[in-house]
């Protein structure tokens, strides 16, 4: 071969190798662009629950002291949805002004005409080129590693479908399958005997690329024994469009079962604390019994932590290392340092307490309140927005309120900060090393200065000099000759 011929060789060489490696990146960046298509998620609201026997719209119940849209909602935000709506119809505003998240956009379903119908009044509201994810709002335990494989079957420009095997599958709609392949969902109420034996059903929860949900949802009818439009319809269409439907299965049967009477979510609440209970346990909690613990919120636990029987914790609790907490008690949005012991039947609201605490039993903090270290509060005491220093305290039969209190103030039992006058509240300020004696009163607003000492029954109406006995009593009489009232004998 020639130079020439040489030459020409070389240059398609280079072409096709320049042509390969283009359709490569053109390749890779078609598959980079479809996983990166937003995500929008679909929140079916709307239903009234009829079973449920409640003015209240079914996804405002609560399990685990959240609504059963609030941990749907929860989830939506985990997955990163670019945008998540929520379709809503039976009690009208008050789902909207129930989820206080300006990241919701709310959809009205003013007719219930079946999920196809739900679907389509959100449509309007998704964007063409991106994939959207159909959610229940009263199916509150789906985990998001359940949902991921839908999102990206959805981004492969497939039907991601998720499918439950159940051992009792009446009133769900079969999955019916053709050499393996998934044909069509037919309803209950419409499935024929060889149909209603299928145990493999639908969820009901599905990702597409949106572009295919909306022309599919334009061609849904409501020629069905209920007259309503099935989102379950699109499946059907989307065989028939060549779109390859990627079914995908929980981990665990209740991460796909909804909520429909309160039989129900009392059944699912005892199974997600249980979820709660193991975690902690896995965790190395010590957990009296892991049946009877309720978690309504977060909690986070440091090493060697032990929970007795019945207590709940509700909102945001953190309880540090080696802290006890007795049987019934209940924390609320409550921090509590290492080594602090709560003994039975304590209420902690909206509180933080020191390291090394020891609280109750009945003893009851209340919101604004602040304890240091090593500082005892008793049985049947109740603080409120007050703060106590080091090594203080407080052992019986008290109320401290709108309270400044020192290091190592001694509280007798039956004190009372009076702090209101009947219209505003006024402040108490007790410094160091102050002892108050049994059944006392301070009338705020007053200052009792270091070091010094009240006498029993002192109602306290100026301010106590540091380092002085200060007692108000009146003097004591005895009244010889007095004689103690007696009851008039009846006449027979």
């Amino acid at each position: 071969m020639n130079e020439k011929g040489n030459l020409r060789v070389a240059f398609f060489i280079r072409a096709a190798a320049l042509w390969l490696y283009t359709g490569r990146t053109f390749c890779a960046l078609s598959r980079q662009i479809r996983m990166n298509t937003s995500l929008e998620i679909l929140i079916l609201a709307a239903g009234k629950g009829t079973r449920m026997r409640s003015d209240l719209p079914k996804v405002l119940h609560r399990l685990a002291g959240k609504t059963l849209l609030g941990h749907v909602v929860d989830t939506a935000h985990a997955l990163g949805a670019a945008q998540i709506c929520v379709v809503y119809g039976f009690g009208g505003e008050a789902v909207p002004q129930a989820l206080d998240d300006g990241a919701l956009t709310f959809v009205l379903q003013a007719e219930q005409q079946g999920t196809g119908h739900a679907v389509k009044q959100a449509l309007p509201q998704l964007a063409d080129d991106g994939v959207t994810l159909v959610l229940y709002g009263d199916v509150p335990l789906t985990h998001m590693s359940t949902l991921q494989p839908l999102v990206a079957a959805a981004r492969a420009d497939k039907l991601g479908l998720l499918t439950v095997a159940l051992a009792h599958p009446d009133g769900y709609g079969r999955i019916v399958r053709e050499n393996g392949k998934v044909v069509r969902i037919v309803e209950h109420k419409d499935a024929s005997a060889a149909e209603r034996a299928i145990q493999e059903v639908n969820t009901g929860i599905l990702a597409v690329a949106t572009r295919h949900l909306k022309s599919w949802i334009a061609e849904l009818k409501n020629d069905n024994t209920q007259g309503e439009y099935y989102l379950t319809d699109i499946i059907a269409l989307a065989v028939r469009d060549g779109v390859v439907i990627d079914t995908h299965q929980p981990g665990y049967e209740w991460e796909v079962l909804g909520v429909n009477s309160k039989v129900q979510l009392a059944g699912l609440e005892r199974i997600h604390q249980g979820e709660i209970a193991q975690a902690l346990l896995n965790d190395g909690v010590t957990l009296m019994d892991p049946a009877r613990i309720d978690v309504r919120g977060a909690l986070t636990c440091g090493r060697d932590v032990v929970i007795d029987v019945n207590c709940v914790f509700e909102g945001q609790v953190q309880l540090g290392d080696g802290v006890q907490v007795g049987a019934n008690c209940v924390l609320r949005n409550a921090v509590v340092a290492a080594g602090t012991r709560i003994d039975a039947f304590t209420l902690i609201d909206d509180a933080k307490i020191g390291e090394a605490n020891r609280l109750g039993p009945f003893s009851r903090i209340r919101p604004g309140t602040t304890l240091a270290r090593d500082v005892h509060v008793g049985n049947f005491v109740e603080i409120k927005n007050s703060q106590i220093d080091d090594g203080s305290k407080i052992n019986h039969l008290s109320y401290v309120g709108d309270t400044t209190m020192g290091k190592k103030v001694n509280i007798g039992a039956g004190t009372i900060t009076c702090n209101y006058d009947g219209a505003n509240k006024h402040r108490t300020v007790i410094e160091d090393d102050v002892f108050i004696g049994s059944d006392t009163q301070l009338i705020a607003p007053v200052t009792v200065r270091k070091g010094a000492t009240l006498g029993a029954g002192t109602t306290l109406t100026k301010d106590a000099p540091a380092g002085e006995l200060t007692l108000s009593r009146a003097k004591q009489l005895t009244l010889s000759g007095w004689q103690r009232p007696i009851k008039p004998k009846k006449e027979s």
